[in-house]
């Protein structure tokens, strides 16, 4: 039993050393030798520390998906941005393009690739009047509701009364920044009025005569589609083509009477992380899916109003100059710094003198990086405590698995004062 313990530990101790050693000759791949890089300066390590980098396995990075959130507001000529982003709730370990290495022979090692490794919002619908910028949109469908031939499309006009479902859209931006009025009366009552209220507003200017059309850019879409109503006939969902100019097409519907707030619902994806979502009561236009009950429609209307201040309570105006929702993909990947001490260093502050001062300093971290491209840019880098691995042994080992009638028997001392 003995020797099996013995051969059972030295099978264990060589699989450790060939899993160390075979981690060590990993070959990191650009991004992951660009996040190293971006790392160790924002670590605030110069070329005169003596430190070692270690971890950046890609094999332990782990990917997730999340909607983000931009918006610049302008507020009496001063600029306020902001940047949302929804918790990820969902970590995975997916082999992305930018894992793959390149070997000595400059070609690329094929590994798998789950997917393309896109997310996309969940479907949403826009309605007109406005007109749709298309960028990176490769195969789109166009359905009307019976699908149509349109060629590459580059610009779609909504007509008023239009209504489109998006499906596949990487993400929404506006192109022109946009005015709007105060006072912004913010409600109480769980639903988003004062956002309806400006959405009202930039719906009655854009229907006004020579008035600009509301313009947004719409990246990735895979299809255009008339939304299907139960309610109503095949006829009033569909929708009119109408050829502008090459890549240029304008979509009208023939009941332009038709309410928006009589739209059906749209059919959401399972586990697609998104903003939009379908609607039972009164729409925030362009976004005719975006129920005005949405709890991040509530989180962002109680924002706006705590930047406008005072100011949200009188007359004037302020400006939106920009408002992009897109999906981003994080990498999530830990790593080891390892830093030889010198004399006064901060790290050996408190020791007594009589105590062995330690000759190098290790420390963890967990990084959280934004995949852009071919890049991974670093934005957060998070101190973590390694799990200290203890040592228990049972209380029958220590006292060699004996009884109480096996323990010998020990008189104290007599004390011959005490009574």
């Amino acid at each position: 039993m003995f020797n099996t313990m013995k051969l059972l530990l030295r099978f264990g101790i060589a699989l450790l050393l060939l899993h160390s050693s075979l981690a060590s000759d990993i070959p990191y791949p650009q991004a992951i030798s660009d996040l190293k890089e971006s790392i160790v300066k924002s670590l605030g390590f110069t070329a005169e520390d003596e430190f070692k980098i270690k971890g950046f396995d890609p094999r332990e990075a782990e990917v997730g998906h999340s909607v983000e959130y931009q918006f610049d507001v302008e507020i009496d000529h001063k600029v306020i941005p902001f940047k949302l982003r929804e918790e990820m709730k969902r970590w995975d370990y997916v082999d992305l393009p930018i894992f793959q290495v390149q070997d000595q022979t400059g070609l690329v090692e094929e590994k798998r690739v789950s997917g393309n490794g896109l997310p996309v919002l969940a479907p949403f619908q826009l309605a007109g009047p406005m007109e749709l910028w298309i960028q990176d949109a490769k195969d789109m469908r166009l359905s009307l509701p019976h699908d149509v031939d349109a060629g590459v499309l580059k610009k779609v006009i909504l007509a008023e009364g239009a209504v489109v479902t998006v499906k596949g859209a990487r993400s929404v931006s506006l192109r022109q920044p946009l005015d709007f009025p105060l006072p912004f009366n913010r409600t109480k009552n769980g639903f988003a009025a004062g956002l309806l209220t400006l959405a009202e507003h930039l719906r009655q200017a854009s229907r006004a005569e020579g008035a600009p059309l509301l313009s947004l850019r719409i990246v990735g879409p895979t299809s255009l589609a008339a939304p299907s109503s139960a309610s109503s006939s095949s006829s009033d969902s569909r929708l009119k083509l109408k050829r502008l100019a090459p890549g240029l097409v304008e979509l009208s519907s023939p009941s332009k009477s038709k309410a928006i707030e009589t739209l059906s619902t749209v059919d959401l994806e399972d586990e697609a992380p998104t903003l939009l979502t379908p609607t039972q009561f009164t729409t925030l236009w362009p976004l005719a899916s975006l129920n005005g009950s949405n709890t991040n429609l509530l989180g962002l209307e109680k924002l706006l109003h705590s930047v406008l201040g005072p100011k949200a309570n009188k007359k004037g105006s302020f400006r939106l100059l920009k408002a992009d929702v897109s999906t981003q993909t994080f990498l999530k990947i830990g790593f080891e710094a390892e830093k030889k001490l010198k004399e006064g260093d901060a790290s050996l502050e408190g020791f007594p003198e009589w105590r062995t001062k330690p000759e190098t300093v290790k420390m963890h971290f967990e990084v959280l990086g934004k995949v852009d491209g071919d890049k991974v840019i670093p934005e957060k880098v998070t101190p973590v405590t390694p799990v200290v691995v203890e040592d228990t042994v049972a209380p029958n080992l220590l006292t060699g698995n004996g009884t109480l009638s096996k323990t010998p028997k020990l008189d104290p001392i007599p004390t011959y004062f005490a009574l």
